[in-house]
C-alpha cells in the first residue's frame, strides 16, 4: 500500500510536524544511506585517483560499485523505491563511473582514450534525457538488463586499468604485468560496446513507447 500523502487537510502543528519527519525518514531509508555513502566513497576514489593512489582508488571503487547493487536491491525488497532514491542512485553512478574514467584519460600511463569518457557520459546524458521525456508522458521507462550489463563491464573496466597501473613497476611497464595489460583492452572494449549498445536497445524501446497505439 502507497503511503499516505504528506498533507491532506490542515493539521496541528504537532501533526504537521510528525508528518515532516515520517517523510524525512521514508526519504533517507537505509536504500538512499547506501546510496549517500556510494557518494561519499566516489568522491575518496577520485581523489585518490588524482594522488596516483592505484592500489587504494582500486580498492575503493570497487566497494563503491558493489554499494550499486546493495541498495538496488534493499529498495525492491523492503519497499523503500523513493523520489529521492530514483534521483540519487543513477546521479551517483554517473559521478564514479563517468568521474573514474574522465580522471584516468588525464594520466598517461593508463592509456585509456578520452573518447571512452565522451562516450560512456555521452551515453548517459541521452538516456536520462529520453527517461525524461518518456516518464513525463506517463510511460515506463525503468533499467532494463542492457543497462545492468554496461554497468558491470564499466566497472570491471576502471578496476582494471587501477590494477594495471597499481602491479606495474615504472622501469618497465606494461610488459611485466601483460594479464592486466590485455585485461584492461579487453574490458574497455567491451565496456565501449555494452554501452552502444545499451544505448541503442533503449533507443528503440523509447520508439515503440512514443509510437502511436494504431501504428505498426
Amino acid at each position: 500500500m502507497s503511503p499516505p500523502p504528506l498533507s491532506v487537510e490542515p493539521q496541528s502543528s504537532a501533526g504537521a510536524g510528525g508528518g515532516e519527519a515520517g517523510a524525512w525518514h521514508r526519504q533517507w531509508n537505509i536504500a538512499n544511506q547506501i546510496t549517500l555513502s556510494r557518494l561519499v566513497l566516489t568522491l575518496a576514489c577520485l581523489a585518490l585517483i588524482d594522488a596516483r593512489q592505484w592500489g587504494w582508488a582500486a580498492l575503493v571503487f570497487f566497494v563503491a560499485a558493489s554499494t550499486d547493487f546493495v541498495d538496488g536491491y534493499i529498495a525492491r525488497k523492503y519497499g523503500l523505491v523513493t523520489v529521492l532514491g530514483r534521483v540519487l542512485d543513477p546521479l551517483v553512478d554517473k559521478m564514479l563511473v563517468g568521474g573514474a574514467f574522465v580522471f584516468l584519460g588525464a594520466v598517461p600511463e593508463a592509456r585509456v582514450s578520452p573518447w571512452v569518457a565522451v562516450i560512456v557520459i555521452g551515453r548517459e546524458l541521452f538516456i536520462t534525457s529520453l527517461r525524461g521525456l518518456l516518464e513525463a508522458a506517463g510511460k515506463d521507462f525503468s533499467a532494463a538488463w542492457s543497462g545492468k550489463v554496461k554497468m558491470v563491464l564499466q566497472c570491471a573496466a576502471v578496476v582494471a586499468v587501477l590494477l594495471e597501473l597499481a602491479t606495474a613497476p615504472p622501469a618497465d611497464w606494461p610488459q611485466a604485468h601483460p594479464i592486466f595489460h590485455w585485461l584492461k583492452v579487453g574490458l574497455i572494449w567491451g565496456a565501449v560496446i555494452s554501452t552502444l549498445t545499451s544505448a541503442w536497445v533503449y533507443l528503440e524501446r523509447a520508439a515503440r513507447l512514443l509510437r502511436p497505439q494504431g501504428d505498426h
